[in-house]
């Protein structure tokens, strides 16, 4: 297809779907050691960052920094496609309804937000596979789930919990997706906006990389309690009794609360952020970058 041919309708519609999930991908594929160590300290590693990342290396090798990735690449092509297309369009149709102007901080929020549930609900099984393909080796060894891949997980979770147990913390995920996504897409609109009113060139790196850097700190402050409330609920065993250590995400926050107390919520916040934020920011750099390469070959 040469570059001045008008794109076919049908990658006009999927375009924004399939930038979002593959800027995701790419994304993930590079921090998911990060998050990694992220979650182990949630659950109840001790150290720092690197003191935990070199203990995973050194019990289990290099590679075991990468343990989780293909439920991690498909949680973005389920969440992140949904997530990204669904924010690009509500924008697109808040914009239009606005006859051209910009929109205002509170719509941005808003489409960060429905974005964000309804992407989450799409993920919220991969997002499982996930926490417990990472967790299991923190689990006694008579504990493990020892699954060999996210095909796997998927598959022994619908055998031994029921097709609902593909949502178990759903609650929980799809708060904190809400959360993220409105700091993360609301300040990442925001911030750009802000920026090019300073004389930044529009749609320039540092627009782009300012407003994604901005976005990537928002994003994290904002939902680290929904999502360590959300690992501890998909980590849950059940207790000698057969019951459940919590009876929903709210019953969780409350015994963390009183047990604990309100700054548990932000445990890790250091790794997290390491985290969250370079994720945001290679997300949203290569959803700017993707389109402008595309543009060459006239899609």
């Amino acid at each position: 297809m040469s570059a001045t041919s008008e794109p076919p309708a049908w990658w006009k519609a999927i375009k924004p779907f399939v930038n979002g999930g593959t800027s995701g991908m790419l994304a993930t594929s590079i921090i998911q050691p990060i998050d990694l160590v992220k979650v182990r300290i949630q659950l109840g590693a001790t150290g720092n960052p690197f003191s935990v990342g070199a203990d995973i290396v050194r019990k289990d090798g290099f590679f075991a920094l990468y343990r989780g990735l293909s439920a991690g690449l498909l949680r973005q092509a389920t969440y992140t496609t949904a997530r990204l297309g669904i924010f690009n369009n509500m924008t697109i149709a808040l914009k239009e309804h606005n006859k051209g102007a910009n929109l205002p901080l509170w719509q941005k929020a808003l489409a960060g937000l429905s974005a964000g549930g309804l992407g989450a609900l799409v993920g919220t099984p991969a997002d499982l596979a996930l926490i417990r393909m990472q967790a299991d080796a923190t689990m006694p060894v008579e504990q493990r789930r020892n699954y060999k891949g996210v095909g796997d997980a998927l598959i022994r979770i619908v055998r031994e919990d029921g097709v609902s147990g593909l949502f178990r913390g759903a609650g929980p995920t799809v708060v904190r997706a809400m959360s993220l996504n409105m700091g993360m897409l609301a300040a990442n609109d925001q911030a750009k906006e802000m920026i090019e009113d300073l004389g930044f060139t529009k749609g320039g790196s540092a627009a782009v990389l300012g407003g994604a850097t901005i976005a990537g700190f928002f994003a994290s402050t904002f939902s680290l309690p929904f999502d360590f409330i959300k690992t501890r609920m998909q980590k849950m065993m059940p207790n000698p009794d057969g019951t459940m250590p919590y009876k929903g995400p709210i019953d969780c926050a409350m015994q963390t609360l009183k047990n604990e107390g309100p700054l548990k919520f932000y445990t890790g916040f250091p790794t997290y952020f390491i985290r969250i934020a370079p994720h945001v920011v290679f997300t949203l750099m290569f959803v700017d970058m993707l389109p402008k390469m595309q543009k060459d070959y006239g899609l």
